[in-house]
């Protein structure tokens, strides 16, 4: 039986101590010019001294204008270099394999933070969307991986690509608006290509113990659920990843509208074959016993959002105590610095339904 203390191997790059990662959490903490702040930095190294086997930085824009929100780290430009360096060398220091999550936002891109029309890969109304030329989409294409490129540069071991929650990547594969008329709209063959051009290219462009991954999201936004499934498997057979991350909001649910086959959300995907590509979950993973259920549900690992937010030491928490469970929300405003969140970052969790506030009386 696979339990949370044992180390993963991956098909490239080094191993992790352990079952568990880091989830790319938004956190709202670098500077306006997407530089990585002393609070960041801070946040992101106590992780690693708490016990985590990855860290990931939270969702880095590869182009200027794919920002998704104020705080945004950047990895769009060479000025990001020297801050990225220094997070991947103390990330190392503490023991931790290190990943920067590599983002765009597209039609997702406030307009007053951007300063233009947010670029998608079809027109939308609603947010004044402008849909992105053939050569453009390439330019996106060759900017994530200018990005894998530099993030290799500044010493971190691998990235993830992020193709989930109705980014740019997984607008894209919108099966109900994407009826581009070139080679990435129309048929799922199309509108997955991007993503698949994208990991060709990271592969080729970085060297060969970098590791690659893939985040993935099966529903919301449009999102086919047999699409998601058969992209999973594909890319997991498809031996150019080392990890496919699904973010799967609740890794125990039912599928939404899956009447004909309501398992467990993680069971659709670890069932599926996946060749020497490790596959990881996060959804609700608050305590040891839902990594345990997670792992002997046939998930390689995890990924710990919220529980890493409340304990930095979340990992060696659960290394060190099958019992362990994450305090209950709400929690104070002291409690989240004292885990090493900065007043950014603070003031960003306030706007979560029930998670700061008056401690709930145990």
């Amino acid at each position: 039986m696979t339990d949370c203390r044992q180390p993963l191997t991956f098909a490239r790059g080094p191993a992790l101590k352990n079952r568990m990662m880091l989830a790319p959490l938004t956190n709202l903490q670098s500077h306006a010019d997407g530089t990585l702040s002393d609070d960041e930095i801070h946040w992101l190294t106590m992780r690693a001294k708490g016990g985590f086997g990855l860290v990931m930085t939270a969702a880095a824009h590869v182009q200027r204008q794919g920002q998704g929100f104020p705080g945004q780290l950047g990895i769009w430009s060479d000025d990001h270099l020297p801050r990225l360096t220094e997070l991947a060398a103390k990330l190392r220091e503490n023991g931790a394999v290190s990943s920067v999550q590599l983002h765009h936002a597209g039609m997702r891109s406030p307009r007053d933070v951007i300063g233009e029309a947010p670029q998608g890969p079809f027109e939308d109304a609603e947010t004044g969307t402008r849909a992105l030329s053939t050569a453009e989409v390439e330019q996106l294409r060759d900017d994530f991986i200018a990005a894998a490129v530099r993030a290799e540069k500044a010493g971190f071991d691998g990235v993830e690509i992020h193709g989930a929650h109705g980014y740019v990547l997984a607008q894209f594969l919108d099966a109900q608006n994407n009826q581009r008329e070139d080679r990435y709209g129309g048929s799922f063959e199309n509108r997955k290509r991007l993503i698949l051009e994208l990991i060709d290219g990271v592969r080729a462009a970085t060297r060969a113990d970098f590791q690659v991954g893939l985040r993935l999201s099966p529903e919301r936004f449009n999102i086919d659920f047999a699409e998601a499934k058969a992209l999973a498997q594909e890319v997991m057979e498809g031996g150019k990843l080392d990890y496919l991350d699904m973010s799967l909001w609740d890794c125990f649910k039912a599928p939404v509208g899956e009447a004909e086959d309501a398992a467990p959300l993680i069971s659709h995907f670890t069932a599926l074959p996946r060749g020497n590509t490790r596959l990881g979950v996060a959804g609700k993973i608050m305590d040891a016993a839902k990594v345990q259920a997670c792992l002997d549900a046939g998930a390689d690992f995890v990924l710990i959002g919220r529980g890493a937010i409340l304990h930095h030491d979340f990992a060696a928490r659960c290394v060190a105590d099958d019992g362990f469970a994450s305090v209950k929300n709400p929690v104070s405003e002291a409690h989240l610095r004292a885990e090493g969140l900065g007043e950014a970052f603070v003031s960003y969790m306030k706007t979560w339904p029930g998670f700061v506030g008056e401690p709930v009386e145990a």
